[in-house]
């Protein structure tokens, strides 16, 4: 027995000891990459996005051997991000959609040819999955989760669906945290259009960005989260939590992410900021501008610490590669975060240019620069040179800044003056800067001054980054979307999809019981000889307003179709509007109601799961592998036949 106690007590702390073993790895698992050969306190990153390799397009992973791998050893950045549709997984006609491994096997094979050709290691690459990586995987089904096979994340066994590095430089600490929301049961298109987050994520997105929380007071961070959906596209979890909130409480410099193309517009971007006051009850469904909820400072600023931390971040959504060829450079100089778009439709590029300060005051200004300008939050020394990156193929011979008044209605040079480069060990970037009198360019309108910056190599060539406003007072220049820009980025379509669908239902409700008061209320006053007698004497409003009355009568007088309508809104609410093969072609044939498709969730029983935001259109029939005669016949033949027989009983009127 002696022998034993301590035997047992033994075995017991080893248990313990493994027990707890998780919870302290995941406190010391923060990967921090000290960043060499790079200007003081700088860090760059490249972001791609929607690559869409794809059997049917060859030349897309032609061009991104052809274009990235040059220019990434050009710009050797801290990092690469690849946030999502790495593949295309759909069929020549659009309309099937399934992981094919092909396009899997070449985008492996590109990525290695890239990682060769730049020279950079393949532990600063980030490739995270996007809804066309997820068509056709079930949680079970590990045979078609190609992503796990073939993509770097899964062969660095970077586990989970959050991942996070920071970079070190000069005392700086520049988080980047990575996370998968894809579907958890993987759904074809085109019902897997959404990011669907879960809470278990949302916890561990937020852990990963607070990490540092306890050191910001000793060591300035800067926060920058990627994923593939814009928060536009992204549903709330199962108890009712956005990502945006937790962005929004870590106060990140910017999120970034895909998903959207540049088809619908350069000005897909949104900044979100935390308000004083509630928000109005419209804006958890759109926002009509791209800063809305940003009220402008006023000139007495609070500098006290209790109004340090401003809940607030840029929303930036990049163009595709898929038909836009398009690739960003972001930088972080000193805390301030800019970035650059570089389109190879046009080829490859010689010189890249991003300016890192003053900042574009239209695209990424936030609302606490305008703190930091008046309190001096970061030191006036930050203020002091305009600076800009430069990366060339060739011998840089001369960079210069122009600055330009737009105030007299033209651009008018009101400074033009040479950089230089700044004296470091920097074997990568170039770092060029040139000393100003910043409070010069105070003005309280924020696009009044426009900066550009032009650079020459020793071939000749001359490149010039594009121009953009600036407000050394921290001021923001309002940007108004366009139609389309708000309809795919405005718009937060999980959260209204449910209310608009009510609201339809409602509306159908109240047309059908409409006639049947019509015809209680008017009886014989609206028939069609009343209503067009002496028709050319009435005004046309008021003779489609009785048509339109006129036809609701005469619906509520056949009885039948009136009551056959009311069927098909009762179905709508509580009956399958179809059933297919959500997953694979030889999957279990399961059904979609309003609320999405209903299936099993993996390793619980018989517990089932509502997948997917329901989507009714053309592409369903192939999508699916269904028959509209035998898998949803009253979604596709019902109001046909109604309308057909509505005009055989209404002929004779």
């Amino acid at each position: 027995m002696g022998t034993r106690g301590p035997r047992l007590l033994a075995v017991l702390l080893a248990l313990v000891a493994a027990a707890a073993a998780p919870s302290a790895a995941s406190r010391d698992e923060r990967e921090v990459v000290e960043v060499s050969g790079a200007p003081d306190g700088v860090v760059w990153v490249a972001q791609l996005s929607d690559l869409h390799f794809s059997v049917h397009h060859p030349e897309r992973a032609y061009d991104f051997r052809r274009y990235v791998g040059p220019a990434l050893s050009m710009v050797n950045p801290d990092l690469v991000l690849i946030t999502g549709d790495l593949t295309d997984g759909k069929s020549k006609d659009l309309l099937t959609m399934k992981q094919n491994e092909v396009e899997w096997v070449e985008y492996e094979s590109t990525i290695n040819g890239i990682i060769r050709i730049s020279k950079l290691p393949s532990r600063i690459f980030f490739d995270l999955r996007g809804n066309h990586d997820s068509f056709g995987v079930s949680a079970s089904a590990d045979d078609y989760d190609f992503y796990q096979k073939y993509s770097i994340n899964a062969k660095l066994r970077r586990q989970g669906r959050v991942q996070s590095i920071t970079l070190e430089n000069s005392g700086r600490k520049h988080l980047f945290v990575g996370f998968d929301s894809t579907m958890e049961i993987g759904l074809r298109g085109p019902t897997n259009l959404f990011g669907h987050p879960t809470d278990k994520q949302l916890i561990e997105l937020d852990q990963a960005l607070s990490q540092w929380d306890a050191d910001f007071d000793k060591v300035p961070v800067t926060k920058i989260a990627f994923g593939h959906f814009p928060l536009s596209f992204s549903a709330l979890t199962e108890s009712g939590k956005s990502i945006k909130d937790v962005l929004l409480k870590q106060s990140l410099a910017a999120y970034l992410c895909g998903h959207l193309h540049a088809r619908f517009g350069k000005n897909l971007k949104r900044y979100y900021h935390r308000a004083v006051q509630e928000p109005s009850l419209s804006e958890h469904y759109y926002q009509f501008n791209m800063h809305q909820g940003y009220a402008t400072q006023s000139n007495k600023e609070n500098c006290s610490e209790e109004a340090a931390h401003v809940e607030e971040f840029w929303e930036w959504e990049m163009g595709d590669w898929r038909k836009s060829r398009c690739m960003r450079i972001l930088a972080i100089d000193d805390g301030h975060v800019s970035y650059t778009d570089i389109d190879f439709r046009l080829g490859s590029k010689s010189i890249i240019i991003l300016p890192t300060f003053p900042l574009d005051s239209r695209f990424m200004q936030r609302a606490s620069a305008s703190r930091d300008f008046k309190c001096h939050i970061k030191g006036a020394s930050t203020f002091d040179t305009v600076r800009t990156l430069v990366f060339s193929k060739q011998e840089i011979i001369s960079v210069s800044v122009k600055i330009y008044d737009s105030r007299p209605g033209t651009l008018e040079v009101v400074l033009d003056s040479e950089m230089k480069r700044v004296d470091s060990n920097d074997t990568r970037g170039h770092m060029y800067l040139v000393p100003w009198n910043w409070r010069a360019f105070e003005d309280p309108s924020p696009s009044r001054y426009w900066l550009q910056i032009e650079v020459m190599d020793i071939t000749g060539d001359t490149s010039i980054s594009q121009l953009r406003p600036f407000s050394v007072n921290g001021l923001t220049a309002r940007v108004n979307w366009t139609w389309k820009e708000f309809f795919v980025i405005g718009i937060q379509w999980a959260s209204i999809y449910h209310p608009a669908l009510w609201c339809a239902i409602f509306l159908i409700f109240s047309l059908l019981l409409a006639p049947q008061v019509s015809a209680v209320v008017f009886k014989d006053q609206f028939t069609y000889k009343s209503l067009y007698t002496n028709g050319n004497q009435r005004p046309l409003l008021k003779s489609l307003v009785g048509g339109f009355v006129w036809l609701f009568v005469e619906l509520a007088r056949v009885i039948l179709v009136w009551f056959l309508l009311l069927v098909y809104t009762i179905y709508l609410v509580f009956l399958p509007w179809l059933f297919g093969h959500p997953i694979t072609e030889d999957g279990n044939l399961t059904y979609m109601t309003h609320r999405g498709w209903i299936l099993k969730r993996p390793n619980s029983g018989n517990k089932v799961v509502h997948a997917g935001i329901p989507d009714l259109c053309r592409a369903l029939v192939k999508a699916y592998a269904m028959n509209p005669l035998l898998h949803s016949p009253v979604l596709f033949f019902f109001i046909p036949a109604v309308m057909g027989f509505s005009i055989y009983k209404t002929s004779a009127i």
